[in-house]
């Protein structure tokens, strides 16, 4: 799993025991719940507290400012999600996800909106059974935040809490949630650096930014750098007329898919993940947030199936599906733009490929 070559290598291990009360419960609710599942779906699952299975494995802790080191929180077994009275889940009337893009996501109109595109195809084969749906772009000045020049790395932010109260008066009846992306960086309060993303659980509504995903955002040559203000109006949103975006790349796709599913995880009630190698582990930085699986662990696995209420096999196939349509929705169609527009931007999902082959040896074992 994790790379072995830092300085503190540790392995976060639990006992069988403890890993197979996390994941059924000693609830008999929960246990004939759990037993009622199909066999295969249960043998998938049971892999959780197999010391030899080479699908989970443990969370590897890399240096001090690791998430679990400095984060100390109390864990969230299954149990735990389902009793939790504050969780919210999608009810027949509210079973939309939409996503609300502040911004552009790339350099050009045609690479924004295959852009959105390809991350509501991802979201609804991951949260599969739920429709995900896409609200039409708009710019930093309609949703009227604060913004500010970092001035650590001299970039354009955008107020987070802000943009949530925006999100909450825009939210539609049907929706589960709703979700803002953009590829401007946040901050939450003034006092703070930077933040990924925020959410609030209550409302159904958070905002993620991909901004310091790209490749290079930590470089002395990034050049998303502005000018000291010249002391602009809180209200002159000119600035953001050509702000800079980063290069699409498959890494950047891996690593939005990655953020905004763990994010719309906690939307759902899922807490971070401290039992296996698993998505919903906390990340403090990007190379522990680049290390972190795309996948759920078993435990993670049935919370968000008790939420949704998906088939896992059905769902895995969908995330296969993904990979595979190297292209966004159904191609071909005209979208009445001029001709240039109409060039098929093949989605770049070489760095997904290695995720394919796991899903494939997980989807073996549950036909088995």
């Amino acid at each position: 799993m994790g790379k072995k070559n830092s300085c503190l290598m540790q392995t976060v291990q639990h006992s069988e025991q403890t890993l197979k009360t996390a994941l059924i419960s000693k609830n008999p609710t929960l246990v004939s719940q759990y037993e009622q599942l199909d066999a295969g779906e249960r043998r998938l699952l049971n892999k959780a507290f197999k010391p030899d299975s080479d699908l989970f494995g443990p969370i590897t802790l890399h240096s001090e400012s690791d998430w679990i080191i400095s984060h100390p929180e109390p864990p969230q077994d299954f149990e735990q999600f389902f009793s939790d009275p504050s969780r919210k889940a999608p009810s027949p009337e509210k079973r939309s996800i939409y996503i609300q893009c502040i911004g552009s996501l790339g350099n050009t109109r045609i690479i924004s909106e295959e852009y959105i595109k390809w991350l509501k195809g991802y979201c609804e084969a991951f949260f599969y059974g739920l429709t995900v749906k896409l609200l039409e772009p708009v710019p930093v000045s309609v949703t009227r935040c604060s913004f500010r020049i970092n001035d650590n790395t001299q970039n354009l932010q955008i107020h987070a809490g802000h943009i949530l109260r925006f999100l909450k008066k825009k939210k539609p009846r049907d929706a589960f949630c709703i979700v803002g992306i953009t590829m401007i960086d946040l901050y939450p309060r003034d006092s703070w650096n930077f933040v990924f993303g925020q959410a609030s659980l209550t409302d159904g509504v958070g905002i993620f930014s991909f901004a310091r995903y790209g490749s290079d955002f930590y470089s002395s040559r990034y050049e998303g750098k502005v000018n000291k203000l010249q002391k602009v109006s809180s209200s002159d949103y000119s600035v953001f007329d050509n702000y800079y975006i980063p290069e699409v790349t498959s890494v950047l796709l891996l690593r939005s898919c990655k953020t905004l599913t763990h994010e719309i995880g906690h939307i759902f009630g899922l807490r971070h993940c401290q039992w296996l190698a698993c998505l919903m582990q906390g990340s403090n930085h990007l190379e522990e947030a680049d290390r972190r699986p795309l996948n759920l662990c078993p435990i993670c696995l049935r919370k968000l199936r008790c939420a949704v209420g998906f088939n896992i096999i059905e769902r895995y196939q969908a995330l296969v599906k993904w990979i595979d349509d190297e292209s966004a929705d159904i191609p071909g169609v005209s979208r009445g733009h001029s001709r240039e527009d109409n060039v098929n931007l093949p989605k770049p999902v070489e760095a997904f490929k290695e995720w394919k082959e796991w899903i494939i040896r997980c989807l073996a074992v549950v036909q088995k």
